[in-house]
């Protein structure tokens, strides 16, 4: 196959895929990369294809092709080629939870002297790093992450970057309980897909209507959260993206929980854990089974509770998640102290303050904890975050925080 026609077919693909016929673009796609001697085509062919596996939430089928477009750029021996390459090695990771692996590969990506072309994607390697940081627990670095991610979107004019980063931010501001930004990231994100996203996938729509979703349920306006939810819904059925439809699912659980409507949550985790195991969503399954557990204390279940926070401590443990085993140590806390198991409840709470301690999860102005309620917070440049009553009572000259990390032991 030449290099036209190998174009040919590979728009053939793209168009199909556009019409929602997935599995017949997939096929044009693959006969393409077998029988294509056009190594710039078949670059572009396995782009294509990670894509498409990604969205259907095929994470290790989309690894397989990233590691094959590798040694493709390999052979077309050009920078831009490889870093976009690793960029989707990167992602791959990242879907796959493995984070640790995603920050490497993102490095990777950073370190390559490529053109134009290559500095273009630091806006969106930046954001891979700064999800996988989050998936970590290590805030500061993921919010470094985001916000470079949202430089290189306005100097770019790259409205979908931005879109997304303002997602991911949304999902950063809800972990750490500023409910109030939760909302105003997706809310952003929603804009952009009404002022520009005409030609724009769908799922774009989708993604920023499922992080308003979880915004206003944290928030406690349930109405507006099934809203948000079932429109991202009804587009991932329409498109087959299996990894937003185990969100949807999860989050329509969660509504029900929060109207103690249990007999209608348990089956929509039940549905969510389903998809979630299928794709390799680990982090996702931590979020199912905290959701869970939470149902089996509501209705006094105590020993099926401490069963799922078992789970879900295995699996947050293997992925490196500091949050959600904090999560589990307070959950655990509050479980041995209605028991009545004092050494139990006294083990919870060490690991508890540990878990703050090393998320540096408090304020370094009036030293109480964050994300433990709903808070107004503010970032200095430096990324460290504190009350915003607190930075308004005492202002700031510097951070407090970068203070005290650079007062050299020996010399206080």
């Amino acid at each position: 196959m030449g290099q036209d026609q190998t174009k040919q077919q590979i728009e053939k693909g793209l168009h199909l895929y556009q019409s929602n016929q997935t599995e017949k673009a997939l096929q044009v796609w693959m006969r393409v990369l077998e029988k294509s001697a056009d190594p710039a085509g078949r670059f572009r062919v396995l782009g294509c294809l990670i894509t498409a596996h990604a969205e259907m939430g095929r994470y290790k089928d989309m690894l397989k092709f990233a590691v094959v477009q590798i040694d493709t750029a390999r052979e077309l021996e050009d920078p831009d080629y490889l870093t976009e390459s690793y960029l989707n090695l990167a992602r791959s990771n990242e879907k796959l939870c493995e984070f640790q692996k995603t920050i490497s590969y993102c490095k990777t990506c950073l370190n390559m002297q490529g053109t134009t072309v290559s500095l273009k994607l630091n806006g969106q390697v930046s954001l891979s790093m700064g999800n996988a940081f989050l998936g970590l627990s290590i805030f500061q670095k993921a919010l470094e992450c985001f916000e470079k991610a949202l430089r290189y979107a306005h100097n770019n004019d790259d409205k979908m970057l931005e879109c997304r980063v303002c997602c991911s931010l949304g999902n950063f501001y809800t972990q750490i309980k500023d409910y109030e930004k939760a909302l105003f990231f997706p809310c952003k994100a929603a804009e952009l897909v009404n002022d520009y996203g005409k030609g724009w996938s769908l799922k774009y729509r989708a993604m920023s209507q499922y992080h308003m979703a979880v915004a206003y349920r944290k928030l406690g306006r349930l109405a507006d959260a099934m809203d948000c939810c079932e429109e991202s819904m009804k587009i991932a059925l329409q498109h087959g993206d299996r990894p937003l439809q185990a969100l949807c699912l999860l989050c329509f659980a969660d509504i029900h929980r929060s109207r103690k409507d249990m007999q209608t949550a348990f089956p929509r985790y039940d549905s969510s854990m389903s998809i979630m195991t299928e794709i390799g969503n680990r982090l996702g399954l931590v979020q199912v089974l905290l959701g869970v557990t939470k149902c089996w204390m509501i209705q006094k279940e105590l020993d099926k509770a401490l069963e799922s926070i078992e789970k879900a401590q295995e699996l947050a443990e293997g992925l490196g998640n500091k949050l959600g085993l904090l999560k589990l140590h307070c959950l655990c806390e509050r479980i041995y102290r209605t028991k009545g198991q004092q050494q139990e409840l006294r083990d919870h709470v060490v690991k508890f303050h540990e878990c703050v301690e090393e998320m540096e999860l408090y304020c370094g102005m009036c030293g109480e904890s964050i994300g433990e309620k709903n808070n107004q917070l503010q970032a200095l440049p430096c990324s460290h975050f504190f009350h915003l009553k607190c930075l308004q009572t005492n202002g700031t000259r510097g951070c407090p925080n970068c203070r005290r990390l650079s007062v050299k032991p020996g010399y206080v």
